[in-house]
């Protein structure tokens, strides 16, 4: 299912998000399955199915690293499920200095200094990977796609490390 369709946007990686929350809870309203208490069986069970559809597509169009996901899936390029590594030595280089730095945490004199270093350093690489994944995932060319495909699983590391220094941080506090 095409959810740019189902949510009538445009088929770009950047969305309105405040449009498409609009545009939810307006197809929420038109096939939530409270609004089919007294028909059928079968059109209850209608209801329920597309109410599954508009909560996944909306979840999935929210979410930058799903909704790139899904542009590529449109375009016949599926990653939900793969196991394909990143191969950009620059990058792996990069990926084990931020673990180095998430290690030292726990040993620094000035942690909050650290943190704050690591939440600056994530959300510059993360606006580069936005910017670069702006240009190329609306490509139609497969090279500039598997590109894409590249980013996304920079992107899914990403929020890995982010994940993992939240914890960082939590367990100092």
């Amino acid at each position: 299912m095409n959810y740019f369709e189902l949510f009538s946007l445009a088929p770009v990686y950047d969305i309105d998000t405040v449009l498409l929350s609009e545009r939810y809870r307006d197809l929420q309203r038109t096939v939530h399955p409270d609004k089919f208490a007294n028909a059928s069986a079968q059109d209850k069970r209608i209801a329920v199915q597309r109410t599954a559809q508009v909560n996944d597509g909306y979840n999935t169009l929210k979410h930058p690293i799903s909704r790139a996901e899904h542009m590529l899936s449109l375009k016949g390029i599926d990653l939900r499920d793969e196991s394909t590594t990143v191969k950009d030595t620059q990058f792996l280089m990069q990926q084990m200095e931020w673990r180095e730095s998430l290690e030292d945490i726990k040993h620094s004199d000035d942690p909050d200094e650290l943190i704050d270093q690591l939440h600056h350093s994530f959300s510059d690489y993360q606006a580069q990977i936005t910017v670069q994944m702006s240009q190329l995932i609306g490509s139609d060319q497969p090279s500039e796609l598997q590109d894409a495909a590249d980013l996304i699983r920079k992107m899914k590391f990403m929020a890995k490390l982010q994940d993992e220094l939240a914890r960082a941080e939590d367990a100092l506090f």
